[in-house]
């Protein structure tokens, strides 16, 4: 097997770097001859011979070499960190790539342009793992690859998904044109090793049989001593003492009633049976984690954990998605768990005086002596006034609650700024990865002083000024310990360990840790003549392998990919899969070509079974590509390609059922009416109006009651969609008026075109498919509709035309010529109108009676223009009627589809417009906001017919 580990080409020549460490030259020898994995303290250069590593194979990967280098770091944030050092220290092309990107809709073409731009190639490994699942493209590809924080190469972590689905798997076929493997860890050890000396070697020689790699490391410690500054370990020992037994108990016991209370009512409501136990974990999630602030941290902290998990977002799993309901009664939980904790508070301490006493604080059971213990180690290097201090904990809601009260506290003593980082697996307080990055970079550059962190801080981050590191929750494995450790850089930095008192085990745990790097290192040095193990798989994984492309899809990744391919169905809401565990049965969403199969495999794997199931028939159906991704995503991609060119799409239409219905024409038809009320949370001139929903079917009893937020380009929307009872409409009402109302709508506000006559019945198909019954109708609030809107669709009718007694501006009423005949004045304000010369709509919202056809228009900064003119010369259209007055309008907006993305365009303010060039076309719109469209060509001839006028709502 060692053979395997060694390069089979040219001679590869060293390329050092002038500054590099004789352990970093030695290194990168054993990494020039084999597979190597480097094992070193934090801080003491692995990268440096990566990078130099890189250097030496930069003549197999310059452009157009197809060859490319790719650096994989565990955690977003390292990518930028790593990429730059990648760019300080080689002229290779750099390339960065994290989910953030939109990496999950590239294509083939797309990385191939990427690989033919870039020669270094930084990344996560799950982005690395899906483009060789779906083959955009291939391990042989890729001639060096570095893994950093390699110990996560476990499991069904994508450090070893890429190694056993793919360079194991074409080693076995005797494969030579496979990377060189480079993995960098502090600890090749991730669990919480061993009693032994054997079990250490165990771990290490699983992992080097994983990466077909051996481990160097230097012979002793004191190698590193005069290069990397080592944090001195520190014990703190608190005493246990809980919270007064009376007030613990009253507040434990009210917790446990309240969980209760909800749980009941969670089964005495109608919510679908499915979403029922994911809301009960979620409501047991959120009270275990208030027991447990209640225990490590104390009643002031608690409290703001309720505080926190009373507003969190909604936890991101694609089998426990919640709806509405269930959302409702955790959070409403959660709320009544705040009012209950604050009660105590209120004859106690008031917000700002928490730490004031800290003894009086303890004896009230306000904080734990943990607590306590935290501030007073921290306020032990008061004098240090640029202190850099990470203090990592093992929960979020620890490290919410700890940077609120150290953000309060600690102002009082010194000047130091507290923030917290932590991950968002959980769903609390979940940062974006560019909030995190910029914490990071205020840390590294002073303005912000104590980072209280999850683990997500423990590996990776270089901040050479950070001087302390707190465990206030001790390190569950050696990994975390080492990493942790290794944050603080700078030298005479210390190493905080808070320990229970008495808690024997837990001391003798950390006592082992801090003696593991010297095991695993002479463990490492006592194998390194051997060669690996051949690696064996645990079992082999059922998958399925497309033969045209290599795209293959495993047992353990097409629940993801099934997630993905529901996520890109249309449809207004999010669509997941649900999962039937009493069946074992899989359901994707209606507007699946294929929507339900079963897996008759044991229950560990019947889920992943029946997902891999419908991979397998999505694909044969073309609802999944020969890459295995969604059609959808690959028809967004070659538009890209192609210009953003309509493709036909080949999918079924789908119709929700409740929206197709047999359409009489000659009796009254029932409708059930559902109002959807628009709460606007942005300022603008124009204000969005409540819409009804009729339809002939009334919907499920889930739906029936919803809120959600829908966002726009300048703000966002409160929605309440409501069920509102019954109405009656007689034919002429749904088909002479609604449907033509809807109809001219649509036209209005999709199209912008006036060329398409209307159906002579006004019915809506979709193709070849059903008749769509539904009808989009405008309620002002005094109404539910507002009818006097509905019936300006009979603007064009000359009744509808005529002066309506209302007195224009100067207090006279007179018609103006339009192409389509005399409109009288008084109803063209508010008016939609029609220019064909350019081919734009837009909304009349004033008669400009002071300007006509003979007022100058400026052109330039000293050039003027009389507005007949300036539409002859520009246009080539003559005014007839050159005295009328001019017309202000906004031109109206072009509608985009939301689910999916388009690129913003400037705004276009009001225009100046000539009665006799438009068409009036159109009645009253729902809308909030304009955009500017694309300018077609202008027409020498115009034509134009008059229709509607009805106050905008």
């Amino acid at each position: 097997m060692a053979s395997n580990m060694e390069t089979e080409n040219e001679q590869l020549v060293a390329d050092p770097l002038s500054f590099a460490r004789s352990y970093q030259l030695e290194g990168l020898e054993k990494a020039l001859k084999q597979n190597t994995i480097v094992f070193l303290e934090t801080g003491s250069g692995k990268t440096l011979i990566a990078i130099m590593l890189l250097r030496s194979f930069a003549h197999q990967l310059r452009k157009p070499s197809p060859f490319v280098a790719v650096f994989l770091v565990p955690q977003v944030v390292l990518v930028t960190q790593q990429a730059e050092a990648l760019k300080m220290h080689t002229d290779l092309s750099v390339g960065l790539y994290y989910g953030d990107m939109g990496i999950d809709f590239w294509d083939g073409a797309i990385w191939k342009r990427e690989i033919e731009k870039h020669e270094v190639l930084v990344m996560t490994p799950a982005i690395l793992l899906n483009g060789l699942r779906h083959s955009f493209f291939h391990i042989s590809m890729i001639k060096v690859l570095v893994l950093d924080e390699c110990h996560h190469a476990r499991g069904k972590h994508p450090y070893a998904c890429i190694m056993t689905e793919f360079y194991h798997q074409q080693l076995s076929l005797g494969k030579s044109d496979l990377p060189r493997i480079f993995g960098m860890t502090a600890s090749p050890i991730k669990s919480k090793g061993g009693n032994s000396e054997l079990n250490y070697w165990q771990y290490i020689q699983e992992l080097e049989s994983l990466l077909n790699s051996k481990v160097y490391t230097v012979s002793s410690e004191s190698e590193l001593a005069n290069f990397v500054p080592v944090s001195t370990p520190k014990f703190k020992f608190y005493i246990r003492k809980d919270i007064p037994y009376a007030l613990y108990e009253q507040l434990a016991n009210a917790l446990k009633v309240l969980k209760s209370k909800h749980e009941q009512s969670l089964e005495n409501s109608d919510l679908n049976p499915s979403k029922v136990e994911p809301t009960r974990k979620r409501i047991s999630k959120a009270f275990l984690a208030l027991m447990y602030c209640l225990d490590e941290l104390g009643l002031w902290l608690t409290w703001k954990a309720a505080e926190t998990l009373s507003w969190m977002e909604d936890d991101f799993s694609p089998w426990e998605t919640l709806d509405i309901f269930g959302e409702a009664i955790v959070k409403s939980f959660c709320s009544d768990a705040l009012k209950l904790l604050a009660n105590p508070l209120k004859s106690g301490c008031s917000y700002g005086s928490i730490g004031d006493n800290v003894e009086a604080d303890m004896a009230a059971g306000l904080m734990t002596p943990k607590v306590v213990c935290l501030i007073a180690s921290l306020l032990e290097y008061r004098s240090i006034e640029d202190i850099r201090c990470i203090v990592f904990v093992e929960r979020i809601v620890s490290a919410v609650a700890l940077q609120t009260l150290l953000s309060l506290l600690l102002p009082k003593h010194t000047c130091w700024k507290t923030k917290y980082i932590a991950g968002s697996t959980s769903g609390l307080q979940t940062q974006s990865k560019k909030k995190q990055n910029e914490i990071v970079e205020e840390f590294r550059c002073g303005k912000v002083n104590i980072i209280v962190a999850t683990s997500i801080l423990e590996e990776g981050l270089d901040v050479q000024s950070c001087n302390l590191v707190i465990r206030f929750d001790p390190s569950s494995t050696v990994c975390s310990f080492i990493q942790s450790r290794g944050r603080a850089r700078m030298k005479n930095s210390d190493y905080i360990l808070m320990v229970k008192s008495g808690d024997s085990a837990t001391l003798s745990r950390l006592q082992r840790y801090l003696a593991s790097g010297e095991i695993m290192r002479n463990e490492s040095l006592c194998h390194a003549s051997l060669p690996c193990l051949p690696f064996r798989s645990a079992y082999d994984e059922e998958s399925y392998f497309v033969e045209s492309t290599g795209a293959i899809v495993t047992l353990s990744s097409s629940v993801g990919l099934i997630y993905f391919y529901c996520s890109r169905l249309p449809s207004d809401w999010l669509p997941t899969p649900r999962w039937d565990k009493e069946t074992c049965t899989l359901y994707l969403p209606k507007s699946s070509p294929l929507q339900t199969f079963s897996s008759k495999d044991d229950a560990k794997y019947s889920k992943q079974s029946a997902c891999l199931e419908a991979c397998k028939q999505l694909h044969k159906y073309g609802a999944l590509t020969d890459n295995l991704v969604p059609q959808m995503v690959a028809e967004e991609s070659v538009a890209q390609e192609i210009g953003n060119k309509p493709l036909d799409d080949e999918q079924p239409i789908y119709v929700p059922p409740e929206f197709v219905h047999c359409c009489p024409h000659n009796s009254s038809v029932v409708y059930h009416c559902y109002l959807i009320e628009l709460k606007q949370n942005f300022h603008y001139d124009i204000s969005a109006h409540n819409i009804v929903l009729a339809m002939r079917t009334e919907l499920e009893f889930e739906v029936q009651s919803m809120c959600h937020d829908l966002d726009v380009d300048r703000g966002s929307f409160d929605v309440n969609f409501k069920y509102v009872g019954i109405i009656k409409l007689s034919p002429e009402q749904v088909v002479l008026l609604s449907r033509q109302f809807q109809r001219t709508i649509f036209r209005a506000l999709l199209n912008h075109t006036w060329t398409n006559k209307l159906s002579e019945n006004n019915e809506i198909y979709l193709g070849d498919g059903p008749k769509v019954d539904y009808l989009l109708l405008p309620s002002t609030g005094v109404e539910l509709i507002s009818w006097e809107i509905v019936l300006s669709v009979l603007f064009s009718s000359r009744e509808y035309c005529v002066h309506r007694g209302i007195s224009s501006s100067k207090g006279l009423a007179y018609d103006v010529q339009t192409k389509s005949g005399l409109v009288c004045i008084c109803r063209l304000q508010n008016s939609l109108v029609y220019t064909p010369h350019n081919g734009h709509v837009y909304c009349i919202t004033s008669v400009l009676s002071e300007l006509n056809g003979n007022s100058s228009l400026k052109i330039r900064k000293n050039e003027m223009m009389a507005y007949k003119e300036y539409y002859k010369v520009r246009h080539g259209i003559d005014l007839y009627f050159e005295k009328q007055p001019l017309l202000r309008g906004k031109k109206i907006f072009p509608v985009h589809n939301y689910l999916k993305r388009f690129r913003k365009h400037k705004e276009e303010g009001a225009s100046h417009l000539f009665s006799s060039l438009k068409h009036c076309v159109g009645p009253p719109i729902l809308h909030t906001y304009k955009r500017k469209g694309k300018k077609g060509n202008s027409p020498k001839n115009t034509t134009a017919k008059a229709i509607g006028e009805e106050e905008i709502t």
